[in-house]
C-alpha cells in the first residue's frame, strides 16, 4: 500500500512539472526580489497605480488568503476577483527603464484587469501548455513600486509554498 502512495505522489509531481513554464522577468534588476506564492489557486489580484504613472503595488489572493502587498499602497487600488473555474492565462503590459508601467491580467473567460499607463516597451506572458494557469509571480520592487515582473505557470491548486522575500531563503 505504501508503494502505491509513493508512486502516486511521484506521478503527481511529474505531471505538475510537465505543465510548468516560466516567463522571464521584464524590467530592471534593481530592488528587492520577491515571489508571491501560496496554497491553492489564485482567486484575486489587486494592483495600485502611482499617480497615473507606474505600478506601485501588487497583492495576490490564493484561495481565501491574501499575500502581503509587494511595493506599496499608493494611488487608487483596482482588483479582479476570479469566479469558480476561472484562471489567469495571460499577463501583458508595458515597462520602462525603472518601473512596470502597465499590467493587464487576462482570464480564461475573457475578463481582464487593466491598470497603469501604456508607456514604452510592451511585453506579453503566457504559459506554454494550454491547461496551465498563473501560479506564481516573481520579480523585484523598491520603496516606490514594482521594478520587474516574471510569471510562473502550471496546474492550478498545487501547493508551491509561500514566500514573498526570495533573499531570505
Amino acid at each position: 500500500m505504501l508503494f502505491f502512495l509513493v508512486f502516486a505522489a511521484v506521478c503527481a509531481s511529474c505531471l505538475a512539472a510537465e505543465y510548468y513554464s516560466f516567463s522571464p522577468p521584464v524590467g530592471t534588476s534593481g530592488g528587492t526580489s520577491f515571489a508571491l506564492t501560496g496554497n491553492g489557486q489564485i482567486t484575486a489580484v489587486r494592483l495600485w497605480e502611482h499617480n497615473s504613472a507606474y505600478i506601485a503595488g501588487i497583492q495576490v489572493r490564493f484561495g481565501y488568503i491574501w499575500s502581503e502587498i509587494i511595493g506599496r499602497k499608493q494611488g487608487p487600488m483596482q482588483e479582479i476577483y476570479l469566479d469558480e473555474g476561472e484562471a489567469i492565462i495571460q499577463i501583458s503590459g508595458k515597462y520602462q527603464s525603472n518601473y512596470i508601467y502597465q499590467l493587464i491580467f487576462v482570464t480564461n473567460r475573457g475578463r481582464s484587469l487593466i491598470v497603469g499607463q501604456p508607456t514604452s516597451t510592451s511585453f506579453n506572458m503566457y504559459p506554454t501548455h494550454s491547461k496551465s494557469q498563473l501560479i506564481m509571480l516573481s520579480g523585484r520592487y523598491n520603496s516606490n513600486g514594482i521594478t520587474s515582473l516574471g510569471a510562473h505557470w502550471g496546474l492550478g491548486g498545487m501547493s508551491y509554498g509561500n514566500s514573498t522575500d526570495m533573499e531570505s531563503r
